[in-house]
């Protein structure tokens, strides 16, 4: 596994370094060899110390985790690194019972679900972009409870037309497909 440590606002010691390198030496035997584990610390108003985590699986899977702790760095890394721990054990727990259930089944028909836009729309206050996968929609439905979002776009494998997924209030999936 592959480390990349970057900082904002602070100075990364070699301290900090190291408690890095040794909490996530555990971590390696559940990752490939070739798998980077980005970390980047920042110093925020009123000394906060926020700590981001993002680990590529592979297969279009991205595992993300966040933590904050005022005035300490330590232990914001401990508990965004163990929320990045239990999303790879919930990946890896996942992935294999999913192999196992699947194994064999057919793919069961997908629905299309209209949703009700709102005609008061509220001003973006903030614009993010992200690179679009082609993946199946099992894929995406995993990859959208591991990083914690009610909704997740990507490039449906077998349409090959940008889909989102979305968790509804009822707590079931939607899927909104575009038409031609």
């Amino acid at each position: 596994m592959k480390l990349s440590i970057y900082a904002k606002n602070m100075v990364v010691t070699p301290h900090v370094t190291r408690r890095i390198e040794k909490k996530t030496d555990k971590m390696s035997r559940y990752l490939l060899p070739e798998t980077e584990m980005q970390i980047r610390m920042r110093r925020e108003k009123n000394n906060l110390r926020v700590v981001e985590i993002t680990v590529p699986m592979g297969n279009n899977v991205i595992l993300r985790a966040e933590a904050a702790e005022p005035d300490n760095l330590f232990m914001a890394i401990d508990q965004a690194l163990a929320k990045i721990e239990r999303q790879i054990h919930r990946h890896r727990t996942k992935l294999g019972k999913r192999i196992k259930e699947d194994a064999f089944a057919a793919p069961e028909p997908e629905y299309i679900e209209e949703d009700v836009v709102d005609e008061a729309a509220p001003k973006i206050v903030r614009r993010k972009t992200f690179p679009v996968r082609p993946m199946s929609v099992d894929d995406a439905i995993i990859q959208m409870e591991m990083l914690g979002h009610d909704f997740f776009a990507f490039v449906n494998i077998e349409t090959e037309r940008t889909n989102v997924l979305y968790r509804r209030k009822d707590g079931d999936l939607g899927l909104l497909e575009p038409e031609v």
